[in-house]
């Protein structure tokens, strides 16, 4: 927990809370004025009980910070993980995607699990510090969508994390030299072609697809050519149109969209990575990839043996992502609004616009 976390009673139905702060999904909301960034759901019983999983939302057009609660939420509720989402917020404590106002991720310290999805970002530098520890001791990492190229950092003690970093020694930052890849480009038109995820024949049998078939995703295609000691699991299809059913778009090759590898931090221990190049919010309503991304995680924390390929993965709480596209977030959101089981994920109540 928060070391200045402060226990109060909130109600998860409302999920409002007396000031801003640190939300829990237990009927409990341990609250921090300091670190109005965060929303935790407590574990309870489970094959991962016991673990804590770090999510970091941040991007600024595949809807992260929906996507991430909601998985959160699945991971605690479902499978036993302590959940702490984070998010970046504008200067009123909103819920801001692709700002880079966040703090609270000293609770790295502690964690078996960072998720990310986020893009092109620049943490304070207290705050990244904590990132480059938890890499530094080898920590598992999910990386999902826009986080190959996760940070833009011009200059100074954490420029070589940034997506473009040009050193031999860490050539592309991050997203090359953890998840295994960096931006290269789109491949497939958003919200015109949708694409299918194809699990490898050799590899359909790895732990992370138990249970899961016919995945779809909404979001468009991604160049991607994984670095040499990635595992690619699964290729995309790339769609002309956004269902399921919709024809291949010929004319495109299959390439990676799923795959795990692992990394060395300066610990010298070696961390499991799992990366797919889709994982806006619409994707996670496809069950498929829903349980593929659940499985990833107890799999990234040395859990395969435990993945039942039956297990509950449906959502908690309602669950109403828009339709992705830059500055297309739901407005006047504190994460304090998303604490407990049973508020929506988010209201349809609130705009996605600023004009009135």
């Amino acid at each position: 927990m928060l070391a200045a976390a402060v226990t109060m009673a909130c109600s998860p139905q409302a999920g409002e809370v007396e000031e801003t702060g640190v939300a829990s999904a237990d009927g409990e909301g341990a609250l921090s004025p300091s670190v109005p960034h965060v929303v935790e759901y407590e574990g309870g019983a489970g094959v991962a009980a016991g673990k804590r999983v770090v999510l970091i939302s941040g991007d600024h057009e595949y809807r992260s910070e929906e996507l991430l609660p909601a998985l959160g939420r699945i991971l605690a509720r479902r499978f036993g993980f302590d959940a702490r989402v984070f998010f970046t917020l504008d200067e009123e404590g909103f819920i801001e995607p692709g700002s880079s106002d966040i703090s609270g991720l000293g609770e790295l310290e502690t964690a078996d699990l960072l998720i990310i999805a986020i893009r092109f970002q620049d943490f304070p530098g207290e705050e990244m510090q904590h990132v480059v520890d938890y890499l530094d001791r080898g920590g598992p990492v999910i990386g999902l969508r826009t986080s190959t190229h996760a940070f833009a950092i011009d200059e100074g003690p954490f420029a070589r994390y940034s997506w473009d970093y040009e050193g031999d020694e860490y050539a592309n930052g991050f997203g090359r030299q953890v998840l295994g890849e960096t931006w290269v480009g789109h491949y497939g038109t958003n919200h015109e072609q949708s694409s299918r995820i194809l699990p490898l024949d050799e590899r359909v049998a790895h732990p992370i697809f138990r249970g899961v078939d016919d995945m779809h995703a909404q979001s468009g295609g991604y160049q991607a050519y994984p670095i040499e000691g990635s595992d690619v699991l699964a290729v995309g299809q790339v769609l002309n149109g956004m269902g399921p059913d919709s024809p291949p778009d010929t004319e495109k090759e299959h390439l990676p969209v799923v795959w795990t590898r692992t990394y060395a931090g300066s610990s010298g221990v070696e961390g499991r990575v799992f990366t797919s190049t889709h994982g806006a919010s619409e994707d996670l309503l496809n069950a498929g990839f829903r349980r593929m991304v659940v499985n990833a995680a107890l799999w990234a924390v040395g859990l395969e043996d435990r993945i039942d390929p039956e297990s509950d993965i449906s959502f908690v709480g309602p669950y109403n992502p828009v339709v992705f596209s830059f500055d297309g977030y739901r407005r006047g959101v504190r994460p304090s609004d998303l604490a407990g089981w049973d508020t929506p994920i988010m209201s349809v109540d609130r705009p996605t616009t600023d004009t009135p």
